[in-house]
């Protein structure tokens, strides 16, 4: 396995980053830096901790890989450098090493808020560190500064027939962005290798920053009036996005956003999203053609739908059963959604074995703020219900409840009924993990992606008359 991995780190030190070495680490990070000084820091130590790992560890073997692991999906197989995050079968997502509630007591809120502000989980992402409050405050600065978007760009949405489903907006949208590409224009003049990663980053700060612009756009063309308020330099990057959504004055949807995108930030490589935008990265494409990819990825039902098709089943439920339905009439419709031949959506992961993570957070944003929402108490009905049956009709290796079988009812609650646009706010999140792998990638020399495929027939051959 690690042998036809052999060349994933091509890494060298850069003159440019000879500073202090300072070890990739949990602590909280130095209060003066910005996110580009401080990320100049940790590179050449960690060039010098993945040399170090590749002439320890560079000839061992993870173990074999099966046939039936090429025919399904790849599932399982080691075949990936993704630092952002590290999902467990049992503990699920850590960012860093952090799980979501860490995440959310160390890093800094807004004020008078409590859900973590998704500036500071992308310095985590990057840095390994916990930011200041005043870090944190100098991203969403940043952030703001860079929002605007092309004029060209903005005519290429207005232009969009309202019946072009909102990610294909989007993702038209975010490949134009490269028009404008620092790393683009730098590859051309033949800038180093060394520093392709201070291009990638002011990239994908620059896509990041854009998103809530493209996407608000997009909302209020196809579902509004198509009026579009400005960017306010001092809210934070959730408060401008939903202001654009038309749902700015809704502190508690602000709230919601925050922790919405920072638990969609990233779960590790090898989704469809993330591992689409690292491997067009490897190509080096500019970070906006990678994302742009990364999204046409997350727009498939099997990844970026299914909180939609949650809500979907949720109310074809309520019409069927009732609100307040008892919990025989929830579990005789389970049975008959199984019988039917389906799954119950929202339930179930390829890698989990215990319940989400985010669903827990997202369940206790739920009891905080919206205690009596008929939605949600049959959400929890059902959590008590469903995986027993799973478990009994032998359907599941997890029966537990995954993020998507909840973020559809809260987004409802606030008034965002839109459902064709939930896989949008789904790619403003992704974008964070995305771009901060790109900018490692290119830190440390990360080269094409190029696995090894095999034919049917070639397979037949390769076995036959071995047992």
């Amino acid at each position: 396995m690690v042998a036809a991995l052999r060349n994933v780190f091509n890494v060298s030190r850069s003159p440019l980053l000879a500073r202090t070495s300072i070890r990739l680490s949990s602590t909280t990070a130095s209060r003066h830096l910005t996110l580009k000084e401080r990320l100049a820091e940790l590179i050449p130590t960690e060039i010098e901790k993945v040399k170090a790992i590749r002439a320890e560890h560079g000839k061992k073997a993870f173990g074999p890989v099966t046939v039936d692991q090429l025919y399904g999906g790849m599932r399982g197989l080691p075949a990936l450098i993704w630092d952002g995050s590290v999902l467990d079968p049992e503990d699920g997502i850590r960012f860093r090493g952090k799980s979501i509630d860490e995440c959310k007591s160390l890093l800094p809120a807004a004020p008078g808020g409590s859900e973590p502000l998704p500036e500071g989980l992308f310095w985590l992402l990057l840095t390994g560190e916990i930011p200041s409050k005043e870090q944190v405050a100098e991203l969403s600065r940043d952030w703001a500064a860079r929002a605007e978007i092309p004029d060209f760009v903005k005519e290429i949405i207005d232009r969009c027939p309202p019946t072009l489903h909102p990610m294909s907006q989007f993702s038209m949208a975010v490949t134009a962005l490269n028009h404008d590409s620092a790393f683009a224009k730098a590859y051309q003049d033949g800038v180093s290798k060394k520093e392709y990663w201070g291009y990638t980053f002011e990239d994908s700060m620059d896509l990041i920053a854009k998103l809530p612009n493209i996407a608000g756009r997009i909302y209020r063309n196809v579902f509004g009036d198509g009026k579009l308020p400005a960017i306010d330099n001092s809210k934070d990057y959730s408060a401008n996005l939903a202001t654009l959504l038309g749902f700015g004055d809704n502190e508690a949807f602000v709230e919601l956003l925050r922790l919405y995108i920072t638990i969609h930030t990233d779960h590790e490589g090898g989704n469809v999203s993330a591992h689409t935008g690292k491997l067009v990265g490897s190509a080096l494409s500019d970070p906006f053609l990678a994302f742009g990819a990364s999204l046409n990825g997350l727009a498939g039902p099997l990844h970026g739908l299914a909180n939609q098709e949650v809500l979907l089943w949720l109310r074809k439920m309520q019409s069927q059963i009732g609100e307040n339905a008892t919990d025989d009439a929830v579990k005789s419709y389970v049975w008959s959604t199984l019988k039917g031949g389906q799954v119950v959506p929202g339930y179930g992961h390829a890698v989990l074995r215990k319940t989400d993570p985010r669903y827990t957070a997202q369940r206790e944003f739920a009891l905080k703020n919206l205690p009596n929402d008929p939605l949600f108490k049959l959400v929890g009905q059902i959590y008590d219900i469903v995986p027993s049956i799973l478990l009994e009709a032998g359907k599941a290796k997890n029966p537990w409840p995954n993020v998507d079988a909840h973020s559809g009812v809260l987004l409802t609650h606030y008034g965002l009924h839109q459902m064709q646009f939930y896989t949008v706010l789904f790619g403003v999140s992704r974008a964070f993990g995305v771009a901060a792998q790109l900018i490692w990638d290119r830190a440390l020399g990360a080269p094409l992606e190029r696995p090894k495929s095999y034919s049917s027939e070639a397979i037949q051959k390769m076995f036959k008359d071995k047992h």
